[in-house]
């Protein structure tokens, strides 16, 4: 069974940031992209970042140039990060961490980890 377990969350001022991370556990093949997700009240769930097997990178519009998405793999941890820099008050969601396994065509996804951006 393959756990994701986030952390990372918690209360920032607009301007500030923080670093979110996504270890993830059990017994898994390989996950060909590992992403953040986030949503607020009354939103859908909508796609942050994105990294795929091959390292290359994927970011929404209202993030690209303060979100940095990034994972280490070494010594067999799976692990993924999302850096998130001049946050505003609208990045405030709560943030999933997602990874697919499309050999055992599989997704898993995290508890969640709240972030609230607020003066």
């Amino acid at each position: 069974q393959v756990q994701l377990v986030e952390s990372g969350g918690g209360l920032v001022q607009p301007g500030g940031s923080l670093r979110l991370s996504c270890q993830a556990s059990g017994s898994f093949f390989s996950f060909d992209t590992m992403d953040w997700y986030r949503q607020s009240p009354g939103r859908q769930r909508e796609l942050v970042a994105a990294i795929f097997s091959s390292g290359s990178t994927n970011y929404a519009d209202p993030v690209k140039g303060r979100f940095t998405i990034s994972r280490d793999n070494a010594n067999g941890k799976k692990t993924v990060y999302l850096q998130m820099n001049s946050l505003k008050p609208e990045d405030t969601a709560v943030y999933y961490c997602h990874a697919r396994e499309s050999f055992f065509n599989r997704d898993y996804w995290g508890q969640g980890t709240q972030v609230t951006v607020s003066a």
